[in-house]
């Protein structure tokens, strides 16, 4: 629903990426007749986090697969395309980088220093953005500093300092204080766009934009420590039935809700994750900007659902587009407006989207815009040396090759650190619980989501901080839960959702894993033992659990060392909502690891627990298939896995077989 046009302010940084003639010539509203045509294209980045560069820090080399740089040049492309744009971000823009957490953790930008991936982002000009969840990962006055909002939050400073130049907007977190906003809920952007008359000529006019934004509600428990008593949070759809009726005040032509989450028909609850499809219901919504999956919307995994045009992307008859995650993509929404009175109206039947990949074809990427990589020059050189700080050395390869097959060794770097640190803090702090087991969980970020490289793989010899960051992927901070063997065995039923289930009788090739993501695949260490069998349906497969050789009780208190994200909630794991946390660790997982293997000078198999868990033997008819970085088979047989190789994708990528009938 389209609606009528108003004033607004317009910024000179704007005003210069404006496509159209000088202001003194620009036609008036009023003066476009019935029958004018208005193309537009919405232009948006999302999930970027902060990987600016094509360089992968991990591996210390160029990957031109990802990067902010690349997208920079299909944003380019598309505005010489498209006769009028407009570029928006849908948030987890300044976490997930070496280089971010450079920036954030180690040397800390200065209030007068723009964040790098905001001035990589103002080179290009953006009309506007909003802020994921992982926007809140360093903190409420870390996020007020490099965004330049004046939050009346606890602890967050009043301050003017460098900011991105375009308005961020979210609706839906407010202060504990005053209940207000901490940004703007909403604004309106005025573009200067190119129309085509009724009679064909092309005449320059103003078009009024009406943005909101709007983040996860779960962020209360991913961020706990960084949010609780500080602020709220409301749902989507409330958010949105609370502001959009002022943002429809302003009599805008156009609306755009700017959503870092998804899309999910399953019944709408104010803490739902992915609120995208109940939102495009909410009356005035004429695009809806998606994010946070990591996946590309249109596409097939939104085939099936519900009044979703997965072909074409519109959502309950609102154009959408989801431009999948790391600078692999541009989202685009073409839409052609028809003039009817006094107002634009939006053609539906002219209206559809589509993600644009950085990289079309294997080894045919886009060329990095040259503009960036100057930006962040000095930063990223800083971080490169920081990340290879000698921190000790590992007499064995470290990997996540083959992690949902059985390959431990880099997980059990982590639970031994996390298992460490936890006995010895609630050893002073809580002697009453000596004889309570401390075990530990954790999972293996980077499993080949995001392509071929996208693996821990620390080799055996000298480690710096590089690789304690490839280990450890995310800047959570340390938690531990006192529960009990049966929240263990549910916990660890939980994460077995990550197998299918297999049809021992059945013929042909069937796929080990499903959706469920592998950084919920949690792996217990730390004296317990236990095997999945995946014949079996879900909540029905872990066996044989337990602890130092004997069954673990199900009234039996156990101590679970995991990360802050997980303990309050993240994941949705049974009975993890905060109540049960004994420990909230000043420490990041990170660090943690860190100090442990500065402490332990050279990693020993001696340091680290065995693999703890195993399948069911089974054989079957069939072939068990998963799909993992190709070339790889000798790892495997290190890690005494039954994994065959059966086919090269080409792509990076390779078909394996794993054989359940061998342990």
């Amino acid at each position: 629903m389209l609606k009528h046009l108003a004033m607004a302010t317009l910024s000179a940084a704007l005003l210069a990426s404006c496509a159209g003639a000088p202001k003194d010539k620009t036609a008036h509203p009023a003066a476009i007749n019935d029958g004018a045509t208005l193309d537009l294209a919405i232009l948006e980045t999302t999930d970027v986090h902060s990987n600016i560069l094509s360089y992968d820090y991990y591996k210390q080399k160029d990957d031109p697969t990802f990067g902010y740089e690349r997208v920079a040049t299909l944003i380019r492309q598309a505005r010489q395309e498209f006769p009028n744009t407009v570029l928006f971000d849908s948030g987890d823009t300044i976490q997930g980088s070496v280089l971010a957490d450079y920036q954030a953790m180690v040397k800390p930008v200065g209030c007068d220093t723009e964040l790098g991936i905001y001035a990589a982002m103002d080179a290009i000009g953006y009309d506007g953005g909003t802020a994921g969840n992982h926007e809140f990962n360093y903190g409420l006055p870390f996020l007020a500093q490099v965004t330049n909002t004046a939050m009346n939050v606890d602890g967050v400073k009043a301050q003017q300092c460098a900011g991105p130049k375009f308005p961020l907007v979210l609706s839906n977190v407010y202060s504990a204080r005053d209940g207000k906003p901490i940004f703007k809920p909403w604004t309106i952007v005025t573009k200067t766009v190119n129309v085509t008359t009724a009679k064909g000529k092309v005449v320059p006019t103003t078009l009024k934009i009406g943005i909101i934004g709007f983040t996860p509600p779960p962020i209360m428990d991913w961020d706990k420590h960084n949010l609780q008593g500080k602020v709220t949070v409301d749902g989507v759809v409330e958010a949105a039935n609370r502001y959009m009726p002022e943002v429809l005040a302003q009599k805008p032509d156009l609306v755009v809700a700017i959503l870092h989450g998804g899309l999910n028909t399953a019944p709408y609850t104010p803490q739902m994750e992915n609120g995208g499809w109940y939102l495009a219901g909410v009356p005035g919504i004429d695009a809806l900007l998606l994010g946070h999956s990591h996946t590309e919307f249109p596409g097939p995994r939104y085939m099936d659902m519900k009044d979703v045009d997965a072909k074409r992307g519109i959502v309950r008859g609102v154009p959408a587009v989801m431009g999948g995650f790391f600078g692999k993509d541009l989202g685009v929404i073409n839409m052609t407006l028809k003039r009817e009175g006094d107002r634009w109206v939006v053609e539906k039947d002219k209206s559809h989207s589509q993600v644009r990949p950085i990289c079309p074809k294997k080894n045919e990427c886009v060329a990095a815009d040259p503009t960036i990589a100057p930006i962040v020059k000095e930063a990223h050189e800083a971080a490169i040396a920081y990340v290879n700080t000698p921190i000790g050395a590992t007499d064995h390869d470290l990997s996540s090759y083959f992690a949902d097959e059985g390959n431990m060794s880099a997980i059990a770097v982590v639970n031994a650190a996390q298992a460490d640190y936890a006995r010895d803090e609630l050893s002073r702090t809580h002697p009453e619980w000596k004889d309570v087991p401390v075990v530990s969980a954790a999972s293996a970020f980077r499993t080949g989501f995001g392509g071929p490289d996208d693996y821990t793989d620390v080799p055996k010899g000298p480690m710096t901080i590089r690789n304690a960051a490839d280990l450890y992927f995310y800047p959570n901070t340390l938690a531990a839960v006192k529960i009990d063997g049966a929240g263990v065995k549910a916990w660890l039923e939980e994460s077995a959702r990550r197998f299918n289930q297999i049809d021992p009788s059945k013929e042909g090739e069937q796929p080990l894993t499903g959706k469920f993501v592998a950084y919920n695949f949690d792996q217990m260490q730390g004296g317990i033992t236990y095997t999945i069998d995946i014949t079996q349906p879900e909540g029905q497969r872990i066996g044989n659990l337990r602890y130092k050789g004997k069954l673990l009780q199900d009234s039996q208190p156990v101590i679970v060392v995991t990360n802050s994200y997980r303990a309050n909630g993240g994941g949705g794991f049974p009975g993890m909502n905060g109540e049960s946390v004994v420990l909230n660790a000043p420490d990041g997982n990170r660090e943690v690891v860190i100090k442990w293997v500065e402490a332990k000078k050279t990693i020993t198999a001696k340091d680290v627990d065995k693999r703890s868990w195993s399948f069911i033997p089974v054989k079957t008819k069939g072939t068990l298939t998963f799909t993992a970085a190709a070339g790889k088979e000798d790892i495997a047989k290190a890690q005494h896995l039954a994994i065959k190789q059966l086919r090269d994708n080409g792509d990076g990528t390779a078909v394996y077989a794993l054989d359940l009938s061998k342990r």
